[in-house]
């Protein structure tokens, strides 16, 4: 029994942190051409954002938790919108980093995306995805929060477990590109939203007055960090 048990263990171990075949150049392609169909028409947009929301909102808590500030709870609503709530000192480095990660957190996590399948970790990347999601589950405050975390975790995990290595290729692919993509468009929103006179304590804003930079150069730097994380990303995937 005890020998079956240290057999199953190596397997779980090799399907996890074991390498999967690269997907064929098409695939890869078409994965990218179907997230871009989630984000570029605004009424598929609506609904897909709620993915790019739960990303923006883990990377405020997750930062939040590494600068050492305690993470009371995050918000996820149904018009997209979230809310992450710390406590801890009012300025410093710990609050401009929290502050400052919910718009660079879903290209960046795009970006380890695609390096983790740029080396052929597809199943590595499933399971720590649903890890992630599990652990933001725990912070959530909000019922339709709570729905939103569990339908997508359910999909990677099922995904992960249940369908065969072309399906888990193409799902994860499709994930990686959407987060890239999709990291790209709410800087725009934001800066056309203030051109309007509207979102006036948005996270810019926010970082503007605890550091005396022009909240216009932190729009400029989540622009920079996605643009530039969809170029590296879309290079290592595409094996460029």
């Amino acid at each position: 029994m005890a020998s079956i048990d240290v057999t199953s263990i190596s397997d779980l171990w090799d399907r996890v942190f074991g390498s999967q075949p690269a997907p064929a150049r098409w695939l890869v392609v078409v994965t990218g051409i179907v997230a871009l169909a989630a984000v570029v028409p605004h009424p598929v947009w609506r609904v897909s954002r709620n993915t790019i929301t739960i990303a923006h909102e883990g990377g405020h808590g997750l930062i939040a938790l590494v600068t050492g500030r305690r993470l009371n709870g995050i918000r996820l609503h149904s018009d997209t919108s979230g809310l992450t709530v710390s406590r801890g000192k009012p300025a410093g480095i710990g609050m401009i980093l929290t502050a400052a990660a919910g718009y660079t957190a879903p290209p960046l996590l795009g970006l380890g995306g695609a390096w983790l399948l740029s080396a052929h970790h597809i199943t590595l990347l499933l399971w720590l995805a649903t890890g992630l999601l599990i652990a933001m589950l725990v912070m959530i405050r909000n019922a339709y929060g709570a729905l939103t975390v569990i339908l997508t975790g359910a999909a990677f995990l099922l995904v992960s477990w249940l369908t065969e290595p072309a399906v888990q290729a193409a799902f994860a692919y499709t994930a990686v590109w959407f987060l890239l993509l999709g990291g790209v468009r709410p800087a725009f929103e934001l800066q056309s939203k203030r051109r309007q006179g509207g979102a006036g304590d948005s996270d810019a804003d926010q970082l503007a007055r605890l550091t005396n930079v022009p909240p216009l150069l932190w729009l400029f730097l989540f622009h920079a960090v996605s643009l530039c994380s969809l170029i590296g990303g879309g290079r290592w995937m595409l094996g460029l």
